[in-house]
């Protein structure tokens, strides 16, 4: 019993010593974000990127990414491709550059670790994304229905007075 303890100990050890970081990042991102709120009920953040290493990474290699103190889980979509997705409602997105903080397994216990003593500290990312949000079409500042009617209202005095001009 102790010997299967000691082998699996050693085994955890030795995995995580094995464990590759990513050497010299490069990275190709594209973002897409939702531009027209007036029928939606939450605005959509997507930013996909391709992440080459000057060493080779494991297949399951998992990343972590960090949005305005948001933590979410890159996706891998494909050999060396991954994925980081997040919705706000309406009200709540702002337009401009949110930046996507990208961490491997290490970084992420790091960022982990220094927040449960410090939640202010910042970790040095993998890497960072800039996702450009122009904003989002909520619809015209006047609805169509209340300038019809102040329309009519204006059409209907402007008769009714022409007319009692008309008869005197």
């Amino acid at each position: 019993m102790v010997t299967k303890y000691l082998l699996t100990v050693f085994a955890i050890a030795i995995s995580g010593a094995l464990a590759e970081s990513c050497q010299n990042p490069q990275v190709e991102a594209q973002s897409f974000t939702s531009l027209d709120a007036t029928i939606v009920t939450h605005i959509a953040y997507i930013t996909e990127f391709t992440l080459k290493c000057d060493n080779p990474l494991p297949e399951n290699y998992a990343l972590y990414a960090e949005v305005e103190g948001k933590p979410l889980t890159a996706a891998r979509i494909a050999e060396n491709r991954y994925q980081v997705s997040w919705t706000e409602e309406p009200a709540k997105a702002r337009s401009g550059v949110h930046e996507v903080l990208v961490f491997d397994e290490e970084g992420w216990a790091s960022l982990r670790r220094a927040r449960r003593s410090d939640p202010a500290v910042n970790v040095a990312p993998l890497l960072a994304i800039q996702l450009q949000h122009p904003g989002s079409y909520s619809g015209p500042w006047v609805n169509s229905e209340v300038l019809a009617t102040a329309l009519s209202i204006i059409v209907a005095y402007t008769a009714l007075r022409n007319k009692s001009k008309i008869l005197a």
